[in-house]
């Protein structure tokens, strides 16, 4: 026997000299600072909850009610629950492994022929049982690493599905937030769609007037009424697009079937979009829930390279045990007990091509998430680079609109009482009209797309969650 485990002992070298071999480092580098405008960040605030900064109670409401009650959140949180139940049971199978057995059996025996009928004192004729319970345990010695690795193996798995978790929960937050302000740009387009429908309405009746008394030709009443009816179509599909961005809301925060009269938006005009907090490039790494997931990856692949390579080396494995035996026979009856202590060793010999070949699959698989890691890091960057440059564009624009839309509006409201003092031709006054609304509709839009961008630029710098601790479970 001990020569046994002198000729094991010698093979672990080889199987050393069998596991050489490294995975490259993943390139995590990110510029030191975005190129973005110098207002387009400001202040100092927390992204954990970046919908408190817009400081509307109704998005606060119903973000809050999408994390507890949407079907997403409820499958995000039934998941979390799957990893962490799955991730004990798996670091359990690391533990000692024993199993109580026993058995009981009973039998009647009667001796035909022989010395034994004559023999005095002594029989096997009659009834017999036997009794026996053993419980043998089965341990692996972790002297190279092996189990080890395969925790780590099981704890990264549970991390990163943990962030993909966090990453669904955090895009709810921002799809909800962005559905609402949906939702309210076009209940603002409706309002101003029904406002020029008012106005051409008013257009139409003063046109027809002037046109029955002979001051204006027919056709401009015809035109006018035109104009009109366009402007009640446009209405019309603005009150079904409406209708459908609602239920889209009601249904992203867990409602999907309640009455849309449950879902109340004012038509009021859009707030500003707060600036996010400043940051810089490499604080994405621990603020973005894909990359976290990314990087938890790579270290899962990681330790699963380790623990092939480590297949190589002999696996001792504990085995101790212990026993109870009874037997009563018709003659006599005895009860024993056992012990014992051993030691299994078990080297890969013939199969240790196939476990070289494992190795170098496990190997590829392990630079395939470092490359998966490091697109991932690019594309965060990107991300918040752009959604950081298109949300300054968005309020430069926002500010520009603003200041025409009231000069377009002085200028109709002028034309308008020069049209109805007969001071003006209705195509001057049609005119300054329509520019009025393209300049009020473009704010609109302009406005509605700035808070529409600022919460793809939280998202995009890793907000709407809380990193967990490193020892959470």
């Amino acid at each position: 026997m001990k020569r046994i485990c002198l000729v094991l002992m010698a093979l672990t070298p080889l199987a050393g000299c069998a596991s050489a071999g490294k995975v490259r480092p993943a390139d995590a580098s990110v510029p030191a600072a975005f190129e973005a405008p110098a207002d387009a960040q400001a202040g100092a605030a927390s992204l954990d909850r970046w919908w408190m900064l817009y400081g509307d109670a109704e998005l606060q409401r119903l973000v809050e009610q999408a994390l507890v009650n949407a079907p997403d959140a409820r499958t995000a949180a039934a998941r979390l629950e799957e990893a962490r139940a799955q991730r004990r049971a798996n670091r359990m199978g690391a533990w000692p492994t024993g199993a109580l057995t026993g058995a009981a059996q009973t039998s009647d025996s009667e001796v035909l022929s022989g010395d034994l009928l004559n023999f005095p004192g002594f029989s096997n004729s009659g009834a017999s049982q036997a009794y026996s319970l053993d419980f043998d345990v089965s341990w692996e010695l972790d002297l190279f690493g092996r189990v080890r690795q395969g925790r780590r193996i099981i704890d990264q798995d549970f991390a990163a599905t943990r962030f993909d978790v966090e990453g669904a929960r955090a895009s709810l937050a921002a799809n909800v937030a962005d559905s609402l302000f949906s939702v309210r740009g076009l209940a603002i387009q409706l309002a101003d769609a029904q406002e020029t429908a008012r106005i051409r309405r008013e257009m139409a009746d003063i046109t027809r007037q002037r046109a029955d008394r002979g001051l204006s030709a027919k056709s401009d009443a015809d035109r006018t009424a035109a104009d009109l009816a366009q402007a009640d179509a446009a209405t019309t599909q603005l009150q079904a697009e409406l209708q459908a961005a609602r239920r889209q809301l009601l249904l992203l925060i867990g409602e999907g079937a309640s009455p849309l009269a449950t879902l109340q938006v004012a038509a009021a005009p859009p707030g500003a979009a707060p600036v996010p907090p400043a940051t810089v490039p490499g604080e994405l790494l621990a603020r973005r829930p894909d990359v976290r997931e990314a990087e938890a990856r790579v270290m899962q692949a990681l330790a699963q390279y380790r623990v092939d390579q480590l297949a190589l080396f002999p696996k001792f494995t504990l085995r101790p045990g212990v026993g109870l035996q009874k037997s009563d026979q018709p003659s006599f009856t005895s009860t024993t007990f056992n012990w014992s202590a051993g030691v299994g060793v078990s080297v890969p010999v013939l199969d240790r091509p196939r476990l070289a070949q494992l190795i170098k699959v496990s190997g590829a698989r392990a630079e395939q998430a470092v490359i998966g890691y490091e697109r991932a890091v690019q594309t965060a960057y990107a991300e918040a680079e752009n959604a950081l440059v298109q949300l300054a564009a968005d309020r430069n624009r926002v500010a520009l609109l603003t200041a025409g839309e009231a000069r377009a509006r002085s200028a109709f409201d002028a034309s308008r009482t020069r049209y109805q003092a007969g001071l003006e031709d209705l195509n001057t006054t049609l005119s300054t009209e329509q520019s009025w609304r393209s300049a009020r509709s473009a704010l609109t839009s302009a406005q509605v797309q700035a808070l529409r961008r600022s919460v793809q630029t939280f998202k995009a710098l890793g907000g709407g969650w809380t990193p967990p601790s490193e020892s959470a479970s």
